[in-house]
């Protein structure tokens, strides 16, 4: 049975039927056409072009059992370090079924544990030594063209920071965990070079006062 559509006949002498052509019509003049697929294609262009705010590393990945009844269920333990480049930091650790679900777990407790800490230029403020449990870190400030002279742990942690010129050394534990929290304890120290300065004042008209005062 003939289609008793009507039909039109476009400039190239094809045939359509009246519906698609309309639909086509209006779709060119409202400047849609196709356009679903051009705003997919624009959307995923600027979310590349999105800069992140922070950075990540991953500085450990382990393997992980718990014996329980029945044998032995194994997991993957990450520690992740994240920061911006700056003057924020923050270190997380996270147990997982599978390495990428323990990095994403590890991920978001670091961000939610970060800490801004005090830089002085290129470098830290003064030098520190800080100890969580058996980790022992001295880290040193250093002049321009320094460079970061660290161990593995110490170096992926201020690499994530904006310290560029920075000596330090592990003295204790060769932990990973404790060696990164003594590192993120040590930035959480750092007292700005005036504020450290005019202490350093004040304790020795202290230590002055105190010696005229037992004289």
């Amino acid at each position: 049975m003939e289609n008793k559509q009507a039909k039109v006949i476009n400039e190239s002498g094809t045939t359509r039927l009246n519906k698609e052509a309309s639909a086509a019509k209006e779709a060119r003049e409202n400047g849609n056409f196709r356009g679903r697929r051009r705003d997919n294609r624009r959307n995923r262009r600027a979310a590349d072009e999105v800069k992140k705010e922070f950075d990540s590393v991953n500085i450990s990945i382990n393997r992980v059992s718990r014996t329980v009844a029945g044998g032995r269920r194994m997991r993957f333990q990450a520690l992740v370090a994240v920061g911006n480049h700056k003057n924020k930091i923050g270190v997380g650790m996270a147990k997982g079924n599978d390495v990428t679900a323990a990095v994403q777990k590890a991920e978001r407790r670091a961000k939610k544990n970060m800490i801004t800490f005090n830089i002085d230029g290129e470098t830290i403020c003064h030098e520190v030594e800080t100890k969580v449990t058996g980790a022992h870190v001295l880290m040193k400030p250093a002049a321009p063209g320094t460079g970061i002279i660290a161990g593995g742990v110490i170096r992926s942690i201020i690499g994530l920071t904006g310290v560029k010129n920075l000596v330090s050394k592990s003295l204790g534990s060769t932990n990973k965990a404790n060696i990164a929290y003594a590192v993120i304890e040590g930035l959480r120290q750092q007292v700005p070079k005036n504020d450290w300065l005019a202490n350093q004042g004040k304790k020795k008209a202290e230590k002055k006062a105190a010696a005229k005062e037992d004289k």
